[in-house]
Formats: structure tokens, sequence, C-alpha cells
């Protein structure tokens, strides 16, 4: 059955305000305005936003629940799928934050308001090895839309985190899916939210 409720995980730096989360929201509101969506502001500390995103959707069912995410939020959506047993997808995902970011840790800007900063601490590198989860444990709960023109994460990586899983391979696109509307149609049907 598709999800009644959707939890959008942002990517670092990011927000609600990005544009893929900008676009689901919007054709939720416009085609499916009865299902619930969250997209909480994530704080940088990553425990601090599993724990975020677990107390937020506690009162969800949990057989119609799935969770989304961008770059260091599809590790997110990788975290919370594999405690919670429910679908996935994953786009440009983070294979490993901890060794990515380690090189971001200090005074960092919003990528949405440059005027706002805040701190990745070196502590946050230990949380993210903390979070990392094992393999996947059901590849057929996952979809990964995945751009071999990311010019920050190794497209072969990502792939080879989600083996098995439901898989759009962009020949070229870029990390932040420019395209995202392309592939748009292809999420929501994973989700069983459109024909």
């Amino acid at each position: 059955m598709p999800p009644t409720h959707l939890l959008y995980l942002h990517g670092f730096r990011s927000s609600p305000r990005s544009f893929k989360a900008e676009r689901l929201r919007a054709w939720l509101a416009r085609e499916r305005p009865g299902v619930h969506w969250w997209c909480p502001q994530l704080p940088p500390s990553p425990l601090e936003a599993i724990a975020l995103a677990e107390a937020g959707t506690a009162g969800w069912p949990r057989d119609r629940r799935a969770v989304l995410g961008s770059s260091l939020g599809g590790f997110y959506a990788t975290v919370l799928a594999e405690r919670w047993g429910c679908k996935a997808a994953v786009m440009n995902p983070a294979v490993d934050p901890a060794r990515d970011l380690a090189a971001y840790v200090g005074e960092q800007t919003a990528f949405h308001d440059p005027g706002e900063r805040f701190e990745f601490r070196a502590a946050y590198i230990d949380e993210l090895r903390t979070l990392t989860p094992g393999p996947i444990t059901d590849p057929g709960r996952y979809f990964a839309i995945i751009a071999k023109g990311d010019e920050l994460l190794d497209w072969r990586e990502m792939t080879a985190r989600y083996p098995g899983a439901a898989l759009r391979l962009l020949e070229g696109s870029d990390h932040a899916l420019a395209d995202f509307d392309d592939h748009l149609p292809f999420l929501l049907r994973f989700l069983e939210l459109c024909d």
C-alpha cells in the first residue's frame, strides 16, 4: 500500500527549502493532499538529526511511512529505513559521510541563507561513524537516483551501497539533480503515489 506519511531529509548545509523538497511538497499538495509531508530543518549534529526525525514521526503508522533523502539526507534515510523497515528513496546519497565531511569541520554557512552560520564539530564525525548502518537488509525497499555527473560523490560507490535496489542511474546530471523534474515520476511510482 502507498505511504500516507513521508519524511524528507535534506543534505548537508541544505534546508527544507531545497529544490527537490519543494518540488515534492508542491506535487503532494496538488495531487495527494491527504499524504502527510514533513521536511524538518536538521541540526548539524547527526545524532540530534536522527533523534529529531524519530521524535517527529513517533506517532506515524509503522506500515504506511516512507523516508526520502538527498546526499547526507540519503545517508540518514538509510539509517532510518533500516531501523523502521520502511521504503526509502535516496538521491545521490552520501555513503561514507564521516570520511567526506571531515574536511568541513569548522564554521559553515547555510546553502539557502549564506547569512546563517553553524558550527560543524569534530565530534559529529564520530557521530556519523556511530550511525553508519551495515549492508541494506531488503533491497526491494530502496529506490536510488544516482548521477554519474555528481561532482561531489562517486556514482560507483553510491551504486555499490544499494545492491539489488531499484536504480535510476543518470549518465550526466549533477549532485543537486538540477534535472529532478525528469526523475520525479519514477520516484512517485516507486512510492505507489502515481500510475
